[in-house]
């Protein structure tokens, strides 16, 4: 690899290098000779390897693994040092001697000669392997700096000697296990029975319904009978449970506007005095109904009337003046009386009609 070039590598797991690699390149000055190559590697049973190489001069940024490393893992890290055949390891970070600590054994202090070294070999390349999971102690999750200098020196020190830090953010381990959903059961009743019942959009049946094999999560549910007011509510269904709903629909109503020709008729609906006209009637039940109007001197008048749910009916009922009850008995009278007349008349002219020959 050419010095004076920065290079980093990413491998996604489960996928050899050669076949799934990004690969980015960019220009950097050579007038340095001394930078540091960093190769961090998990390995994670069963789900293949991800290796991060990222090659830096010592003027240029370091750039830092995006993901967080999980304590317990193998970071491998290397670099080139053509000026000395040894380099020198610390770590900082959280709960951490200020000054560092030895990567192999965080119970040794960097002020105290608590270094990692790492040699260099004849090609001025160093590699260090550092096991998270033997440390000599214990880290807390966080984020740490690996300083790694040309001299053995701690972090109050690193300006008399050619240094990199490279940034490592180490989480706690954990295990999430997804278990499939299981399946639960919707129980659906209405008052009245027999309420057409829409689930997301889809005609499954009517009340009393049981619904199961239910995917959980929250569903829509319309309960509709004609006569009665639709409701729709939200209803959530749990995994391995048994949800129960019971909904009470409310009647429909509308109203009636009752006026009757003349004014000031009694008006009866369904049998039921409602007052006199002109009325308005309001709160009735949606459907078919039995209207009434009566008024002294005129005949009662009853007629069929529909009533719309949400809306105002306007009915208008013309009386018509009733027969006084003693002109039908004369008119009644009248016929027996002149049937025996006419029949003496008639008797009368037969006797007394010429008889020819006299």
């Amino acid at each position: 690899m050419a010095r004076g070039m920065q290079h980093q590598e990413i491998t996604g797991p489960g996928h050899e290098m050669a076949n799934d690699t990004i690969r980015r390149t960019k220009d950097i000055s050579d007038t340095s000779s001394w930078y540091v190559l960093m190769r961090i590697t998990r390995t994670i049973p069963t789900a293949g390897i991800l290796s991060l190489l990222v090659v830096v001069l010592v003027i240029g940024a370091l750039a830092s693994p995006a993901e967080p490393w999980f304590l317990g893992d193998t970071i491998t890290l290397s670099g080139y040092s053509p000026e000395s055949s040894t380099v020198y390891l610390f770590l900082t970070g959280p709960n951490l001697p200020s000054n560092g600590v030895a990567l192999d054994d965080i119970s040794a202090r960097a002020d105290q000669g608590g270094l990692t070294k790492v040699s260099v070999d004849d090609k001025d390349r160093w590699v260090y392997r550092w096991d998270t999971h033997a440390l000599g102690g214990r880290l807390d999750p966080g984020t740490y700096t690996v300083w790694v200098t040309s001299e053995p020196v701690d972090r109050s020190h690193v300006s008399n000697a050619n240094y990199r830090t490279i940034p490592i953010t180490l989480a706690q381990p954990g295990i999430v296990i997804k278990v499939p959903d299981q399946p639960g059961t919707l129980l659906l009743r209405s008052t009245p029975n027999g309420t057409s019942v829409v689930l997301d959009g889809e005609y499954y049946g009517q009340t009393p319904l049981t619904l199961e094999s239910l995917k959980p999560g929250t569903y829509n549910v319309t309960f509709s009978r004609f006569g009665y007011t639709q409701q729709t509510l939200p209803v959530t269904v749990e995994a391995g449970m048994r949800t129960e709903i019971d909904v009470i629909l409310i009647p429909a109503t509308g109203s009636l506007s009752i006026a009757t020709s003349p004014g000031g008729g009694r008006i009866m609906l369904d049998g039921a005095d409602a007052g006199i006209s002109p009325v308005t009637l309001t709160n009735i039940p949606a459907g078919n109904h039995t209207l009434t109007a009566a008024k002294e001197g005129y005949a009662p008048a009853a007629q069929a009337v529909r009533v719309i749910a949400g809306q105002n009916v306007t009915v208008d009922v013309v009386l018509e003046p009733a027969v006084p009850a003693h002109a039908t008995q004369r008119a009644g009278g009248l016929i027996p009386s002149i049937i025996p007349a006419v029949f003496v008349s008639l008797l009368f002219m037969v006797v007394c009609r010429p008889r020819s020959g006299r």
